[in-house]
């Protein structure tokens, strides 16, 4: 597995995002994509980590396959690389974004596929919480088939959106938004209260998973004394 490679994935899966949000299909597509490169580079860190402490594991390298060898061989260097990227993992999610991405992750391991994307109604300068409120429009194999279709949908909703958005920024002393500044994205659910807009997500979590592969290199040559 190339770490650098499947970064760079990633990032191509971003801009590919951007620029077919909010269609359903191509983002679905996309974002699926870009949550294997995910998951690839954590499995790449462990393949690193495997040459370089000598684990000699031959078979396909996950974490759990990594901790299972360290610890048959009471390998202490490995083991203390496992503690400390547990520990860096954690604290790397902690923050609303990456823990959604990982719960998004781990869902995905689990199913065959995600939950239905949605398209929302978003304004364009986000601020923390902000409401957003889904549009519904015909879809022709599951893609949009006019930006014009959903450009008539947000203008037939923006009164009612504006409406409820403006009341709650209002309470938090944020900005007014107006009927110029609201767009559409694609959103996911994981649970039924809890949209999240896919574009940003990866937005914020491409340098998470950038700062995770440096500092796990760094440890790792630490432990290994190079």
């Amino acid at each position: 597995m190339n770490v650098e490679e499947e970064i760079k994935k990633c990032e191509v899966y971003l801009k590919q995002i951007k620029q077919y949000d909010p269609d359903p299909f191509y983002v679905d597509y996309f974002f699926n994509k870009y949550i294997n490169s995910i998951n690839n580079i954590i499995n790449g860190i462990f393949e690193e980590a495997n040459i370089d402490f000598g684990l000699c594991i031959t078979e396909k390298i996950t974490q759990r396959k990594f901790n299972e060898k360290a610890n048959m061989k009471k390998d202490t260097n490995a083991l203390k690389f496992l503690e400390w990227f547990s520990i860096k993992y954690k604290k790397e999610h902690e923050s609303p974004y990456p823990n959604f991405m990982n719960e998004i992750c781990q869902f995905k391991n689990k199913n065959e596929s995600l939950p239905k994307i949605k398209i929302r109604i978003r304004a364009i300068d986000r601020y923390k919480n902000d409401f957003n409120q889904e549009i519904k429009i015909d879809l022709k194999n599951g893609k949009i088939m006019s930006k014009e279709q959903v450009d008539i949908e947000i203008k037939r909703q923006t009164q009612i959106f504006l409406k409820v958005i403006n009341a709650k920024r209002n309470e938090k002393e944020e900005p007014k938004v107006d009927k110029k500044k609201i767009t559409a994205s694609a959103f996911v659910n994981l649970e039924k209260d809890q949209s999240i807009e896919i574009m940003y997500l990866c937005q914020i979590y491409t340098p998470v998973i950038r700062r995770l592969i440096d500092e796990s290199r760094n440890k790792i040559k630490e432990l290994t004394n190079w």
